[in-house]
């Protein structure tokens, strides 16, 4: 059991963090309830959560045919990040309306298809009536 502990401690420290996990770690503890504890796994997995985030914002600016990354470019390759809320939000308006749409679309389509029944209904009656007067007239012959 101790060895097993001591590999785990040994793995860990051989893994290269994008950041100094005290630092990471203090951030965490500065944003969550006094009450909660954190794993070890936790805290490397937010240390290597947060290099990925910094990696997609690097390939993002990267993007940029600049030599020189101004601010206004990092504003743009964070907003993701930065207004997820904004972002779900638009994303649940955008459904919403969608649905709508949705049935509209349906509304329309028993239209057009109480509106062809209707038709259908009023040639087979026609024929009907054509078959009946012809009917009528073989019989008065």
């Amino acid at each position: 059991m101790i060895e097993e502990t001591s590999e785990e401690y040994i793995e860990e420290d051989d893994e290269k963090l994008p950041f100094a996990k005290a630092e990471v770690v203090r951030l965490m503890k500065e944003n969550l309830d006094d009450d909660k504890m954190i794993r070890e796994r936790v805290k490397v997995e937010m240390n290597k959560f947060l290099g990925d985030v910094l990696k997609n914002v690097c390939k993002q600016l990267n993007d940029y045919p600049y030599t020189t990354i101004e601010y206004e470019m990092l504003k743009e390759s964070t907003y993701p990040y930065t207004n997820i809320e904004r972002i779900n939000q638009e994303k649940e308006r955008i459904l919403l309306h969608l649905e709508a749409i949705k049935a509209d679309c349906n509304a329309l389509a028993m239209d057009v298809q109480k509106t062809l029944k209707l038709k259908d209904v009023v040639e087979e009656d026609s024929f009907t009536d054509f078959s009946a007067n012809e009917d009528e007239e073989l019989e008065e012959e």
